[in-house]
């Protein structure tokens, strides 16, 4: 898993897609914090870390296209599906650097908040907790995101089908709970609101460690890394 997480790693910054992604991404975050944060003279970044959700259904996608389907249009996935490498350590491999690659950008962005502390009323711990619970949320809900688009890849050889069904995949679920409201029967919207990642989030946003909402986002990404292991191992027996 380690040689597979270094190659991957290696092969973001090696070709022009790293460098795309971190571009687009912090443009695209810095564009958001500017008209929901800064425009609005406050210090609460709960509202950015709100939209970023949707940011992430169109920039995120950029980062894990090429995971599976590079490999499969080039017909290098023959020398990894034949290598001594399980299935499972080849997920995670690409799944932990594309991981990294975002957390990387993540904390670039952080630095956003510097200029809030004239905005801020008081710098007591309530505030630095939400603070904290916003970009926390953001890289859980990011981590979700990924494990969605390592699987997506790894069902097709176009990165172009790949990208668009991620993102339509990672629409679905972070606008769930937008039209949850429209749907007159609670059966339907309490099992919506359950799944939905958006539900969850909120209670990060002010300042809560909501130990559920860890477990499920954890669980939620460990299902679709699951569901990419059995896709990997399918093609490995064909």
């Amino acid at each position: 898993m380690t040689a597979i997480f270094k190659r991957e790693l290696r092969s973001f910054f090696s070709t022009p897609l790293g460098y795309v992604f971190s571009a687009v991404y912090l443009a695209a975050s810095g564009l958001i914090f500017a008209l929901f944060t800064l425009r609005s003279s406050t210090s609460d970044v709960s509202t950015y870390s709100s939209m970023m959700l949707f940011g992430f259904v169109a920039v995120l996608p950029l980062l894990t296209m090429r995971s599976f389907s590079e490999e499969k249009r080039l017909r290098t996935d023959a020398l990894l599906l034949t290598s001594p490498v399980s299935a499972t350590g080849m997920v995670l491999g690409k799944y932990l650097a594309s991981l990294t690659v975002f957390a990387g950008n993540l904390l670039l962005s952080c630095v956003y908040i510097i200029p809030l502390g004239k905005y801020a009323a008081d710098h007591s711990p309530v505030s630095a907790a939400r603070t904290f619970g916003c970009f926390f949320a953001m890289f859980l809900v990011g981590a979700c995101f990924i494990a969605v688009g390592i699987f997506v890849s790894s069902l097709t050889e176009s990165q172009v089908v790949a990208a668009v069904g991620t993102m339509a995949i990672l629409f679905f679920f972070a606008s769930i709970a937008l039209f949850n409201g429209m749907i007159d029967s609670y059966a339907v919207r309490t099992v919506l609101s359950w799944i939905s990642l958006y539900s969850r989030f909120t209670n990060f946003t002010y300042g809560m460690f909501d130990f559920a909402a860890l477990v499920y986002y954890l669980s939620f990404a460990a299902v679709f890394v699951f569901l990419t292991v059995r896709v990997t191992e399918r093609r490995r027996w064909i």
